[in-house]
């Protein structure tokens, strides 16, 4: 389903993956610095997480500026949480490089405020561009040291923008839950030489659902 979400003076183009029965969670979704939400890999996930029940939401903010891409994303949060079409109990939030950054940002702010009320549940960082290519003495770890709430980091093990050791120090001092996922000898692109790309994206669309399934369940109990 094809909506346009209305964005200061202007609209951002987005997409509902819907799932045949009524879904409780959603996952909002967004895409790197490049492309847009037809980018092949955001496709491929808000497929299967529809085929699997869960609705996904994913749509276009072009612009390099960080602080931008949150107050879009933040937007659509809004758009979603005051939807009659799809009332949900909470949601997801997922980017793909610079939108991840985008997605840990909104969350970092939204936990300072006075409106955090439970309704985003977690963080999926798919190629979290923790550093710029050999730029490692910079990190853009900041806003993932604040966040409290679950988070899934879903990286290739030869990132050029997202040093293994580096995540994995980066994790350790965080007070969220996390996971790491490795997808071995992928690069920011998540390209694997030896690998075709469906290949590839199977494996983040199963660790993906799967993390969300975990999660989902924890909230009920």
């Amino acid at each position: 389903v094809k909506v346009k979400i209305p964005f200061g003076n202007k609209y951002l183009d987005a997409i509902f993956s819907v799932p045949e029965k009524k879904s409780a969670y959603g996952v909002i979704l967004t895409h790197g610095a490049g492309g847009d939400m037809n980018f092949p890999h955001l496709l491929s996930l808000a497929d299967y997480l529809a085929a699997h029940g869960v609705l996904c939401l994913r749509f276009t903010c072009k612009g390099l500026n960080v602080a931008y891409r949150t107050k879009a994303f933040k937007t659509v949060v809004e758009y979603l949480k005051l939807s009659d079409d799809y009332k949900l109990s909470g949601v997801f939030l997922a980017g793909r490089s610079m939108g991840s950054r985008a997605a840990a940002s909104l969350i970092r702010q939204l936990s300072q405020g006075d409106d955090d009320d439970d309704f985003i549940q977690g963080l999926i960082c798919l190629s979290y561009p923790l550093h710029r290519p050999k730029l490692q003495s910079k990190l853009r770890d900041e806003d993932l040291l604040f966040i409290r709430c679950p988070v899934l980091f879903v990286s290739g093990s030869a990132d050029e923008m997202c040093e293994k050791q580096l995540l994995e120090g980066v994790a350790s001092k965080m007070k969220a839950p996390k996971k790491i996922h490795w997808i071995d000898k992928a690069n920011h692109g998540m390209a694997v030489k030896g690998r075709t790309t469906d290949d590839v994206m199977e494996e983040i669309n199963a660790e993906v659902f799967s993390w969300l399934r975990e999660n989902i369940e924890l909230v009920h109990k």
